[in-house]
């Protein structure tokens, strides 16, 4: 057995044990630059010469130090995403839709979840930006007016999603949580509903907006009624639905549709109208809101609001792309709209 050890392993027993960059380059037969730029999917590099350098970087099972690539160049590759909750299928669609336009880019991001409460985003705000990421995205404006000091004062480029506001150097993509609610009750108004209950949960700010929507549209038909709002604090889910369904015409039996504020609910009201024998959409009408996965295999299928949450995802991660990279941004306010779903449970 020989006594010799190979310099690249000596080198990493005598520092931390781990690969380095040095190491990866003098295995690639390339120099640490190459390394780093083939590392970060820069196109200038051959193919070629990427290929070698990936394969001496998985046989030395080197990692990249992101900390230590953004002391060296004044940049990191990270990028923060704040959203309310990963149990959410919402959220996740978005996320997964901007990290794949972030990896693209040569990204990574930091995902982290703030379970709707302002404290908390603005905690994690101020352990993210310890570490100078490259941009930020954050869910909607409510937010402590020390986190929007931490947003300001950091001078890293930030887009919010899923509400849009027309103020100056702020970006944002999403659509008018107000406006689609309005456009589903007129939808209910239309098919001759005339005592609409609104049902809601979590009570989040977009939630809010969609109940403003859903009373203008029930002022401007002269049909509004303030107790057939039935606002329950708690997390959304298909047993509360299912709940808020009986306590609805428990409280107020004459009510003739329900639009409730998110699909889960209005999944679970299907179901315990189903096991009550309650005739829907005879009876009575259901509608949702985000157009979740099963809402179209429901009995009856719901009728929903179609909103945008890949695109949200993918449409900010390009906007936070350009703004990383110093370029103009030529929509700073990207409103995609929304889609009325009428289907067989109205």
């Amino acid at each position: 057995m020989s006594g010799t050890t190979p310099p690249n392993k000596a080198r990493r027993r005598r520092s931390s044990g781990r690969a380095t960059l040095q190491d990866v380059a003098q295995a690639a037969g390339v120099s640490p630059i190459t390394v780093s730029r083939a590392l970060r999917g820069e196109r200038a590099v051959a193919p070629e010469l990427v290929a070698r350098v990936q394969a001496a970087a998985a046989q030395l099972g080197y990692v990249p130090d992101p900390a230590a690539r953004a002391l060296a160049s004044s940049r990191s590759s990270q990028v923060a995403v704040l959203i309310p909750l990963l149990s959410n299928a919402l959220f996740v669609d978005l996320l997964d839709a901007a990290q794949r336009a972030l990896l693209a880019a040569g990204y990574q991001t930091l995902i982290g979840v703030t379970h709707y409460e302002p404290s908390e985003e603005e905690a994690l705000l101020r352990s993210y930006l310890l570490h100078r990421p490259a941009g930020l995205i954050v869910t909607g404006f409510d937010r402590t007016d020390e986190a929007r000091r931490l947003i300001e004062g950091s001078g890293v480029p930030c887009v919010h999603v899923m509400e849009t506001v027309a103020a100056a150097g702020t970006y944002s993509v999403g659509f008018s949580q107000a406006d689609a609610g309005r456009a589903m009750t007129e939808a209910l108004l239309a098919r001759g509903r005339r005592q609409i209950a609104f049902a809601a949960a979590q009570l989040d700010p977009r939630t809010l907006q969609r109940s403003e929507g859903y009373r203008r549209a029930l002022q401007a038909a002269g049909r509004y009624r303030p107790e057939l709002e039935f606002l329950n604090p708690e997390r959304s889910s298909l047993a509360l639905g299912g709940a808020l369904l009986e306590q609805v015409l428990r409280e107020a039996p004459e009510v003739d549709a329900i639009f409730f504020n998110n699909d889960d609910l209005a999944q679970g009201a299907l179901l315990a109208a189903l096991r009550l024998g309650i005739q829907v959409p005879e009876r009575l009408a259901v509608a949702g809101f985000n157009d979740l996965t099963g809402s179209e295999q429901m009995l009856p299928p719901l009728s929903t609001v179609r909103t945008p949450r890949s695109e949200i995802g993918a449409e900010a991660a390009a906007m936070l792309i350009k703004l990383m990279r110093g370029e103009a941004v030529a929509a700073p306010q990207l409103d995609l709209g929304y889609q009325v779903l009428l289907r067989g449970s109205c």
